[in-house]
């Protein structure tokens, strides 16, 4: 299924460009996206405080998310999916972007049919499980701030972890281990949020962030 992850991230750049997101603060868990490439059936719900629902059905490519309008190193992202029933590709994540250098990176909690991976640099411990830690490089490719070539840095969970209580990513686990294997996030942050992220796919989610 590598196929999978080429064709879903080249779209997601696409999308990118043209995202639809509310900000109502950059401090708290307001900052909205809301994306599809208009293929299938995509119904997405902008919830109270934290919370966002979607649907979906024999989709194109999409990105619904929340957060936070502006990054950090070292948040501790709190989560419930209280709903997450995935049915061919698609990607439960923490998802944003730096610059200075630009860097678009993923902490993949949980997944449908395709497990992302790229070029291995290493692993790392954090909130009770195991991620594996790889890079991958797009060339000339639509970005947030248009064509560039630039990283993505990846940290997957081995397994998929469970879901419907309660759980924490701590980022800064995440940063320290890609700086110590040579991989230097940006010192401009751009938006950070807890995405659904589906291709070619079907399925629900129900998600609060906080």
């Amino acid at each position: 299924m590598k196929k999978f992850r080429k064709k879903l991230v080249t779209v997601l750049f696409v999308a990118l460009m043209g995202v639809s997101t509310i900000a109502t603060s950059a401090s708290a868990n307001t900052y909205w996206q809301n994306w599809t490439d208009g293929g299938g059936t995509v119904n997405a719900t902008n919830g109270s405080g934290g919370n966002y629902s979607v649907t979906w059905r024999d989709t194109g490519n999409f990105v619904v998310g929340k957060g936070w309008g502006t990054g950090t190193p070292n948040r501790v992202i709190n989560y419930n999916a209280g709903l997450w029933n995935p049915q061919g590709n698609a990607y439960l994540t923490l998802y944003g972007w730096t610059r200075n250098s630009l860097i678009e990176y993923y902490v993949v909690d949980s997944w449908g049919t395709y497990r992302p991976t790229g070029t291995y640099r290493g692993s790392l411990n954090s909130d009770g499980g195991r991620y594996d830690i790889y890079t991958t490089m797009r060339y000339n490719q639509p970005s947030i701030d248009g064509t560039q070539t630039f990283q993505q840095y990846w940290s997957v969970r081995q397994s998929k972890r469970p879901t419907g209580s309660n759980v924490s990513i701590n980022f800064g686990n995440h940063v320290n281990a890609w700086r110590n294997a040579g991989m230097h996030l940006g010192s401009s942050w751009s938006y950070q949020v807890l995405a659904t992220e589906g291709y070619q796919s079907s399925g629900s989610s129900n998600v609060t962030v906080w």
